[in-house]
């Protein structure tokens, strides 16, 4: 016996179970499970997914026994209508329709009113008595079959149906009469014989097959298959085929057709949502062909029509306990219901349907949670566009950051800076940006890059500050001597009104309409149901005591990174910071450690304050020297004036600290053993601040982190220094401080021998950005240039550098875990690289035994709700 490919749905007979969606895809487990609560549904059959699945694998041939079983199906559906396909006296017509188990809205293909034909069109005008009728609905058919089944386009039929309103001087088709509908028939019908050169098919089972292959077929087309990719839906899911008896909402003014939500999908009020239209196929509502009328009007126009559609969407929200996307059609005062499913929402509709739900006692808080999805959250924090509003894109780079920014373009920092000083608003456009742009960032409205990935320089930093960025944006031409660049034929000089789109990556001339957010009581409500389910910790990645602020309002549990290195940009200690790296030996190194540590200290004091009572998890220096000198000639005199130095010897300095591949050179722990006097100056700085605070009463959790560590001897000596500091500070200050001494897991080989680093270190941080280069072998910098192409051919499912890669990184954080608390049970493990706020990645750190992660301040309720749904599920 071959397999089950197709499930009966109808009033007296429902083979399929509503609720298995994997089988029946959405559209048909929604038929079936209308039908067997009663609702009022079109008889039909359902096309299995796996079918689907099956003709992919057999070459785009049938499986075995599913043609035999359309027909059977087919057949029970003649019984069941009392109608014959392609019958000359009462034909039965049907509408194939796709259906994946999770919903793409118009990605995939639809035929309606298949089984006309030059005969059976004759039969549909007697049965119907209305010839007018039948011969729209044969032109329709022809068109859409055409189409969608044919290749031929579209707008070729348009074209004819635009002719003849233009030449009986009509506006609407619907004006056109039966001998007209009888013309565009004919002239449809020559158009297919010139494009194809054979006949309309005439054969109404030869039309099913060709239209069930092509919605099988339409499951690969490319607006089907970017879907899938931008909402991470599997490729191997496969498309279910739903064939439909019709009926039809195109018969006279007491049809027609619409499509509602239960509730407002925008604002999430609790009102029926929708449109529809008089005498006119779902087509029409879709297509934009014509103008429809809002939902309420039909309450006049048909109330006894409107009080059965209250009924059945009340109804069906009860049922699914869920805002329903529901389309029907009314045949001569007749409802029928053609699709119920979950129905797309904004984030804010998202999250005020899921509060109000709870209080009606549809749903419980656990339901709630899972309803609003992390990755929604982000519209919720950041101004958005308003997608109402028309604006001209001139180019697409990475949403690196999301939200909205109008400014006026510059490019440079220090413009940048200037600029706001005087109260202008501005976007900063660089080929990227570095730490020396530090200020000119904070100071933009946003930021916009010729160069770099998701997790370059300018998106790392951008999402701490919860800035909008686009980077790595190839199309634009910077002109930095003439301070423009050009895209797409467009140049915008210095001082251009620009807008900028980090939520999708666009670029856009002019200032769009923004909307600014507003983070509801419902949403912090939701929040805090979130934090009773999840188990993860959830801290945050700040380097200032403003960062820290809104990362405590946001609801992070601590700091999980504090780089040291972006306080040294700020201001005179620059320049203290490259006189010490100028100098030729250990004294004059510490005489310039001397005036960069009371600011290091004020740092501190400021973090540790707006964090008292939470851990504070502090990298000592890991970037390599060379970041802090600079490497053009302007900027080398102006720092060889401020140094007292030639400028001759500055550059021999650079020259001598440049390195090949910096990032695997002498950085991080490696700075700290051959210059211990640096990491010394900061321990103290750290435990001098905490001290002061602890004896003014406040509770101060510091958590000192060696970058970079790759064997343990690096670490114990490190350790060592850090201790002898520590413990020296507390008795100079005669108080008790707890404190902890960890490192980060950044390479390979920290992550292989953890059993030996754990001996020495009290906890874990696993700066999956670099683990991610060191063990890829790829540089997040540069790898914009090819990733894309690695994505696309799925070498890669996602962007390494935003997603954690399971299979390769996501097994040494797993052993690295592992292997730590096989020596120190009580080792306490977390992640701080970008991967700490991307939700999937935020599901494998729940499965790996994390404690907690660290993420940008403004991603933390993200994170919040991301770990809710990771223990959920």
């Amino acid at each position: 016996m071959s397999a089950k490919w197709v499930y009966f749905f109808g009033k007296d007979r429902t083979e399929g179970d509503g609720k298995n969606k994997n089988l029946l895809g959405g559209k048909g487990a929604g038929l079936a499970e209308m039908t067997s609560i009663g609702i009022p549904v079109p008889p039909g059959f359902t096309i299995t997914t796996e079918a689907c699945v099956q003709f992919y694998k057999d070459n785009k041939n049938y499986p075995a026994g599913l043609w035999d079983q359309v027909l059977a199906a087919l057949a029970t559906l003649e019984t069941a209508m009392g109608k014959k396909f392609g019958d000359i006296e009462n034909p039965l017509l049907v509408s194939v329709r796709s259906g994946a188990r999770v919903s793409m809205p118009g990605m995939m293909d639809t035929v309606l009113n298949l089984g006309l034909t030059d005969e059976s069109v004759k039969g549909l005008a007697k049965s119907s008595g209305n010839e007018r009728f039948a011969y729209d609905s044969y032109r329709r058919f022809i068109q859409m079959f055409s189409d969608v089944v044919l290749g031929i386009g579209h707008h070729q039929f348009e074209h004819i149906l635009k002719d003849m309103k233009n030449a009986r001087g009509v506006k609407e088709d619907t004006e056109l009469n039966a001998a007209d509908m009888k013309e565009l028939v004919e002239k449809y019908k020559t158009l297919v014989l010139s494009e194809i050169g054979r006949q309309f098919p005439q054969d109404p089972k030869e039309q099913l097959k060709y239209a069930i292959d092509a919605v099988f077929d339409s499951w690969n087309n490319q607006r089907a298959k970017t879907y899938r990719k931008i909402n991470k839906m599997s490729d191997d899911w496969g498309t279910a085929v739903n064939v439909q008896s019709m009926v039809f909402g195109n018969m006279g003014d007491d049809c027609g057709t619409g499509v509602a939500f239960t509730r407002d999908p925008s604002t999430g009020e609790k009102v029926f949502f929708g449109e529809y239209l008089v005498n006119a196929q779902g087509e029409d509502v879709v297509a934009g062909i014509r103008t429809p009328e809002p939902i309420a009007k039909l309450q006049t126009a048909m109330p006894e029509v409107f009080g059965q559609l209250e009924e059945v969407y009340k109804k069906l929200e009860n049922h699914y306990k869920d805002v329903q996307d529901i389309e029907f059609t009314i045949e001569r005062g007749t409802l029928y219901m053609l699709q119920t499913r979950t129905g797309k929402r904004t984030a804010r509709a998202a999250v005020k349907i899921a509060y109000d739900m709870v209080q009606e006692g549809l749903i419980d808080k656990r339901t709630a949670v899972l309803r609003v999805a992390p990755e929604q959250v982000d519209q919720l924090l950041h101004p958005m566009i308003d997608t109402s509003i028309k604006y001209d894109i001139i180019a697409k780079g990475l949403p690196a950051s999301p939200g909205a920014a109008v400014g006026k373009a510059v490019f440079s920092a220090e413009d940048a800076e200037s600029w706001a000083a005087q109260g202008e608003k501005v976007i900063l456009v660089r080929a990227e940006t570095s730490p020396e742009d530090i200020g000119g960032m904070h100071a933009a409205q946003g930021i916009l890059t010729a160069t770099g990935g998701m997790t370059s320089h300018a998106a790392v930093v951008a999402r701490g500050m919860g800035k909008c960025c686009v980077a790595g944006c190839g199309a634009i031409r910077i002109n930095e001597h003439q301070r423009l660049f050009t895209a797409s034929g467009v140049t915008i000089k210095e001082g251009d009104i620009l807008t900028i789109n980090g939520s999708t990556g666009e670029v856009i001339v002019g200032a769009a309409k923004l909307i600014e957010p507003e983070l509801s009581g419902e949403f912090a409500e939701i929040l805090t149901w979130a934090d009773t389910f999840r188990t993860l910790g959830v801290r945050a990645n700040a380097d200032t005591p403003h960062d820290s602020q809104v990362a405590r309002e946001f609801g992070a549990e601590g700091i999980g990174l504090c780089r040291t290195e972006h306080m040294f940009f700020d201001g005179n200690r620059i320049d203290a910071v490259r006189e010490m790296i100028l100098a030729d030996n250990e004294e004059g190194r510490r005489k310039a450690l001397a005036k960069v540590k009371p600011y290091q200290k004020e740092d501190f004091l400021g973090l540790f304050t707006a964090m008292e009572g939470l851990p504070v998890t502090i990298r000592l220096l890991d970037p390599p020297l060379h970041e802090f000198i600079p490497h053009n000639d302007e900027e080398i005199d102006r720092v060889a004036k401020a140094s007292g130095v030639s400028a001759e010897h500055l550059k021999a300095k650079a020259t001598e600290l440049h390195e090949f591949n910096p990032m695997l050179g002498h950085r991080g722990c490696r700075l700290g053993l051959t210059y211990p006097e640096i990491y010394e100056m900061q321990v103290y700085a750290i435990f001098e601040a905490a001290c002061e605070l602890v004896k003014q009463g406040k509770v101060v959790k510091p958590e000192v982190m060696i970058p970079l560590v790759g064997s343990y001897k690096e670490l114990e000596i490190l350790k060592d220094m850090t201790n002898e500091v520590a413990q020296e500070t507390i008795a100079r200050y005669g108080v008790k401080l707890d404190y902890l001494v960890g490192t980060m897991i950044e390479l390979p080989r920290a992550a292989l021998t953890a059993n030996e680093i754990a001996e020495h270190a009290q906890f874990f941080s696993f700066g999956t950005n670099d683990l991610t280069q060191t063990t890829l072998g790829v540089s997040r910098d540069d790898a914009g240039k090819f990733l894309p192409i690695y994505v696309e051919k799925g070498i890669f499912k996602e962007d390494p550098f935003v997603s954690i890669d399971v299979s390769g990184v996501g097994q040494l954080v797993e052993m690295g875990v592992s292997k730590g608390r096989s020596v120190r049970p009580d080792l306490k493990t977390g992640i701080c690289g970008e991967h700490g706020g991307d939700p999937d990645s935020i599901a494998f750190c729940q499965k790996a035994g994390l404690n907690y992660v660290s993420c940008s301040p403004f991603r933390v309720p993200v994170a919040r709700l991301a770990a809710a749904h990771a223990a959920l599920k």
